[in-house]
């Protein structure tokens, strides 16, 4: 992650190609996510899992022998399809093995401590991705696709809880009853998934914003896996401790906070492209570390055991689809006109959508129908 820009710059891309490769990226994932995750409901979370670590392997590997733009094209729509068939279903068997043992209540701590490990490794990966960009910057994606490969036995040994639910014959129509309860008869369900859809899409944007930013601001080649670390050590730091920040405050507090934090977080970085605002995207990660935690846990009490992968899977796929828009968008801007004005655009964007949304979760009448 520290040096993909700095890679794709080295293979001649523009930063329009680099997002616009981004949202193929979305566009393999928003094609697959609602059925992988319905897939994940009805005929197993580990079965899913597995198909999906080994298309991610099969992506990188594509990735380490690419070098122009059509062949990144075919290795970010096979990760795409990849990260579909995880993303869902991995928080919901989680929360289901929880469940299982009547533990729910501890959902967001222990899915605290997942993102938490997941950036520790990421700040790892971010130290030793840096050195070895120093030797070649396609070495980083040679090691990746060996320690993505690592992920297939892995999930071949993940044990399915074993709640009693009552399975549902696989069919469209029954994944489009699924998306109808979700998006139409549960309003503050819907309110939600788009509005931690938003979150998501804010916290991705600002992390690929974050290497273009530290290019400009002449942070030297060696460096940025340190800063790359550091900022993950934030974020798994900050996501320990989700499960204490939800519980000192109200739900309509830890909400209205997080939209505002983040999209503040862009102004602000915009205003002046410096190394010395470092300490501003930190504070960033550590409201990033938080959030995801938190905002899947609002999603999860409010939802049943054999719907979760799919419901989990619509939030992600919101995620995608804003980023296979908002992508190419703000490549074009920087392109266009700077990286400043970019981040400013995003950043006001992510404010008003924000407030439209937390506007309509607290403030309007909410209805509930289960006919699935």
């Amino acid at each position: 992650m520290p040096i993909f820009i700095l890679f794709f710059q080295e293979n001649d891309l523009s930063m329009s190609q680099i997002f616009i490769l981004k949202a193929v990226y979305s566009v393999g994932m928003l094609v697959f996510e609602i059925p992988s995750g319905y897939f994940g409901d009805v005929w197993g979370r580990k079965k899913t899992l597995i198909v999906g670590t080994i298309l991610t392997t099969v992506g990188y590997f594509i990735y380490t022998g690419s070098f122009d733009f059509w062949q990144f094209f075919v290795a970010e729509l096979v990760l795409g399809i990849g990260q579909s068939f995880i993303s869902g279903s991995d928080s919901a068997m989680l929360y289901d093995s929880l469940k299982s043992e009547h533990k729910e209540k501890e959902y967001l701590k222990y899915e605290g401590r997942v993102t938490s490990v997941g950036n520790f490794s990421e700040a790892i990966a971010g130290i030793i991705g840096g050195l070895l960009a120093t030797i070649s910057l396609r070495v980083p994606f040679l090691v990746q696709a060996a320690i993505s490969a690592v992920a297939i036995p892995a999930a071949f040994t993940l044990v399915e809880p074993k709640l009693f639910i009552e399975k549902r014959i696989a069919s469209f129509k029954d994944i489009l009853k699924v998306v109808k309860y979700a998006l139409v008869d549960h309003s503050k369900l819907r309110y939600f998934i788009l509005f931690s859809a938003l979150i998501g899409t804010a916290t991705l944007t600002y992390a690929w914003l974050i290497q273009p930013f530290l290019i400009e601001a002449k942070l030297p080649l060696a460096l940025f896996g340190i800063v790359w670390t550091v900022l993950n050590l934030t974020v798994g730091t900050s996501s320990i401790f989700a499960h204490k920040i939800e519980s000192k405050f109200s739900q309509k507090q830890n909400t209205g906070f997080i939209f505002i934090s983040i999209s503040i977080g862009f102004i602000v970085t915009a205003s002046y492209i410096s190394l010395w605002f470092l300490p501003v995207i930190i504070l960033f990660y550590m409201v990033r570390g938080a959030a995801t935690p938190i905002l899947k846990d609002y999603i999860n009490i409010l939802i049943d055991s054999d719907v979760r992968a799919t419901v989990l899977s619509l939030r992600n796929m919101f995620i995608r689809i804003n980023f296979a828009v908002i992508g190419p968008l703000l490549g074009w801007t920087i392109d266009k006109y700077s990286l400043k004005i970019g981040m400013y655009a995003a950043g006001f964007f992510f404010l008003i959508s924000g407030a439209v949304l937390f506007f309509f979760t607290y403030y309007t009448k909410s209805t509930s129908k289960r006919s699935i």
